[in-house]
């Protein structure tokens, strides 16, 4: 029992600095990169920055504002406080830290409208990414599409291409159709960055074998490369006969030793190559699971 509540505080404090890390991050590239030069890359953050730039007002407190009554509807329809708490810390740092560190960080890196568009994508994926893996979000479309996807079930990719377009289309008419073009290319390399912050390089694949021998392409593979073999049996529906089929998941550089294996075994095998992100089980990364949230049916 003692060692449950040790990780389960160990689990506290290391989604604590996931969550801080990941706002200070992303207040930076607010900071630096984005509202300087008007890139608005979407999401409450993209609005904050054009209420900014037409009123001159905080947009750190135009942040928090704004997320008040999108949190409140996540309380309401989501699951309560234990689906919003991560987020809501994350917001009110991120907020806080845009306005408290902008007099201080006056300073930019460069000139280049690109070049800020692309670092302001990378940082703002990098810091977007940690508080996902802190159990948390910054808030805006990203929690308003998972509303709409409970209440209607419109697809979360779906509702927030929608929300993030908007706001790049109303960015074009304040700031120009070019500053909307960089906030797309902003907006891309973001959503590129936060998904490899998440899931890490893509660094395994997966393999699909259709074979007459699948006992000794499964043997071979086990004593070659050391890799578990899934197998089920198929039937080619152009001559209706049987076939073994095989699945394993290896390392990047292994598709060659993998290939070279089966073809020794079953010349006429038929392969297919996939890519993935990353793998969890024996023989790959490990680690705990958080406990599921329950959606409503």
């Amino acid at each position: 029992m003692a060692k449950r509540r040790q990780w389960s505080w160990w689990r506290f404090f290391s989604d604590l600095v996931l969550l801080s890390l990941g706002a200070f991050i992303s207040a930076i590239g607010v900071i630096i990169f984005q509202a300087p030069f008007d890139i608005a890359p979407g999401g409450i953050s993209g609005i904050a920055i054009i209420l900014n730039h037409l009123f001159d007002t905080p947009i750190g407190l135009m942040i928090l504002l704004l997320n008040i009554p999108i949190q409140l509807l996540a309380f309401r329809f989501l699951g309560g406080w234990r689906v919003i708490l991560g987020t809501i810390f994350a917001i009110v740092l991120y907020s806080f830290l845009i306005d408290t560190l902008t007099p201080l960080l006056t300073q930019t890196l460069s000139q280049d409208l690109l070049l800020n568009a692309l670092y302001a994508g990378v940082i703002g994926g990098i810091g977007g990414g940690l508080v996902f893996r802190g159990g948390g979000t910054l808030g805006g479309t990203s929690t308003l599409g998972r509303i709409l996807q409970e209440l209607y079930g419109i697809p979360l990719a779906t509702s927030t291409l929608y929300t993030d377009t908007g706001v790049v289309v109303l960015a074009g008419l304040v700031f120009g159709w070019e500053g909307a073009l960089y906030a797309v290319v902003a907006l891309y390399i973001g959503g590129v960055v936060s998904d490899y912050t998440l899931e890490g390089p893509s660094v395994i694949r997966t393999a699909t074998i259709i074979t007459d021998y699948p006992a000794e392409v499964s043997a071979a593979i086990l004593d070659k490369l050391k890799r578990g073999v899934t197998a089920w049996e198929g039937t080619g529906m152009y001559t209706q006969e049987p076939r073994g089929v095989l699945f394993i998941t290896i390392g990047r550089a292994q598709v060659d030793f993998l290939r070279n294996i089966v073809l020794r075994v079953d010349p006429s095998a038929f392969l297919v190559f996939s890519q993935g992100h990353t793998a969890y089980g024996h023989g790959f990364r490990e680690r705990a699971q958080r406990p599921a949230l329950k959606d409503k049916a």
